[in-house]
């Protein structure tokens, strides 16, 4: 394994996917690359009140983000830069992709001939009822390489 995909979205799990990717790359001595998929642009309005890897989901402006100020790509490169730095190496590449999310992941790694693909248990989609997400599920059952499935879901205290 030479090259793993790192598939990260706006949420806290971001960072617990990119921490395991990174570890397993870095065991395997293996090129990173963290991938984003663009999405409508009011999912990353959501973000304000959390900080993920080092990013607020605000602009490094400190610009207070609305519907009509958004600016999703900058955004999501800002987030890709500091997620980079969170894990603290200067090699790790970033890919910014717009379209289908599950298409979007397959594609980003056949382009980078990717030899595993790393991403959560389920989608930002909160409410859908099935163990793991749509863009999971069409990944796992089109991808040509392993899938590692990092699970996201909060564990209940007993």
């Amino acid at each position: 394994m030479k090259r793993i995909l790192i598939a990260l979205n706006y949420d806290p799990s971001a960072q617990k996917i990119a921490e395991t990717g990174f570890y397993i790359a870095k065991s395997m001595k293996a090129e990173v690359t963290l991938l984003h998929v663009l999405t409508d642009p009011q999912d990353y309005l959501l973000t304000n009140h959390i900080t993920i890897m080092g990013f607020a989901g605000h602009l490094d402006t400190s610009e207070k983000l609305t519907k009509e100020t958004i600016d999703s790509k900058k955004l999501s490169l800002q987030f890709l830069d500091k997620s980079k730095h969170y894990l603290g190496d200067d090699h790790i590449q970033t890919l910014l992709e717009e379209g289908d999310c599950a298409e979007v992941i397959l594609k980003a790694a056949k382009k980078i001939s990717g030899d595993v693909i790393v991403m959560g248990s389920h989608s930002r989609k909160w409410f859908e009822k099935s163990a793991i997400g749509s863009v999971t599920e069409k990944v796992l059952l089109n991808a040509t390489i392993p899938v590692l499935v990092i699970p996201i879901k909060k564990q209940s205290k007993s």
